[in-house]
């Protein structure tokens, strides 16, 4: 059984600015603001929600499914995806437009300005779910940023096909109204977000804490340096903190990867805790690499810094992971 990873497949062309964003932006001009930023360099790499998930799973011998629309541009990303365990068999390549664009600028503090250009990534809406689980072994489907009709779609579909999904709107949540927003969490099997985009949720859908989290079943929120907390089902909280950095080079695509550890922990029956903290190795080996899939993961190196953050019980039990 595989996970099905329904969300954007883009490239990424990130810049760094040698300075604070903060600097040049001035509370009581923002309706006018007109500023070009000189960066230091610029990177092209592979990315998009679903490709750098499924990626981290294939680097954890998952072979998840990848599901998203592409451009013909797309042959030298697939080759690469699937050189790294990942099924592209269920990618929808479009006639007309090219694979979607994320250009992001990135300051010393770790403060991102970004755009987007979904261009075939438009054409998500048109994969069925129903007609994918058809032909996989699919016993999850995680809903992520995309086309927003895409992401309402496919969690109508895995829905009516009685999958569990997990809900991960992410930076869409901006674009999603109130409606929309609520019904991607309804009846989620696992719902995803940062500490920001949980208080946009509740804001969004006019739903508390409580009532969100009653809808759900297991409920994640990244809080950045401060770690992670997870409400299972009977609403215990369990809160993990962060591996320690070696360097912060990009923040970019570490909450896809911690997505991808924490649901490959889980899956193979290990606890919320431990999934977590796959979760967190999988986010900081993402953090300390330019590129959202340029990381890589050295079984001995992720032993040991499982047992510096986490003590040798929580490393023995995620070997086999790894």
């Amino acid at each position: 059984m595989s996970v099905a990873v329904s969300a954007s497949i883009a490239t990424d062309h990130l810049m760094r600015f040698p300075g604070k964003f903060a600097d040049a932006l001035l509370a009581d001009q923002l309706d006018h603001v007109s500023l070009s930023f000189l960066v230091d360099d610029l990177q092209i790499r592979r990315g998009g929600v679903a490709g750098n998930i499924a990626y981290a799973m294939g680097l954890l011998k998952q072979r998840p499914l990848l599901v998203g629309a592409v451009g013909a541009d797309f042959a030298e990303y697939r080759k690469w995806l699937e050189d790294n365990g990942v099924d592209c068999s269920a990618v929808h390549v479009s006639t007309k437009s090219h694979t979607a664009r994320f250009v992001c600028t990135t300051d010393e503090t770790m403060a991102q300005i970004a755009s987007f250009y979904p261009g075939a990534m438009s054409e998500a809406r048109e994969i069925d779910i129903a007609a994918i689980a058809a032909e996989h072994a699919v016993d999850l489907v995680l809903v992520g940023a995309n086309d927003p009709e895409a992401m309402i779609a496919h969690t109508r579909q895995a829905k009516a096909q009685g999958i569990p999904y997990a809900a991960d709107p992410s930076q869409q949540l901006a674009r999603l109204d109130g409606e929309q927003a609520a019904e991607l969490v309804d009846g989620a099997a696992y719902l995803f977000t940062n500490k920001y985009e949980w208080a946009l949720l509740q804001s969004k859908t006019g739903s508390s804490e409580a009532e969100i989290t009653a809808k759900v079943g297991i409920r994640v929120t990244t809080l950045g340096a401060e770690g992670v907390l997870v409400v299972d089902t009977d609403g215990t909280e369990v809160r993990v903190g962060v591996v320690p950095e070696l360097s912060k080079v990009d923040p970019t695509g570490v909450g896809d990867g911690f997505r991808a550890g924490f649901l490959t922990a889980h899956r193979a029956g290990l606890s919320l805790e431990r999934a977590a903290q796959l979760g967190s190795l999988i986010a900081v080996l993402i953090l300390e690499t330019t590129g959202t899939q340029e990381w890589t993961l050295n079984t001995e190196d992720a032993l040991e810094r499982l047992t510096k953050a986490y003590g040798p019980e929580a490393a023995d039990d995620l070997a086999v992971l790894l």
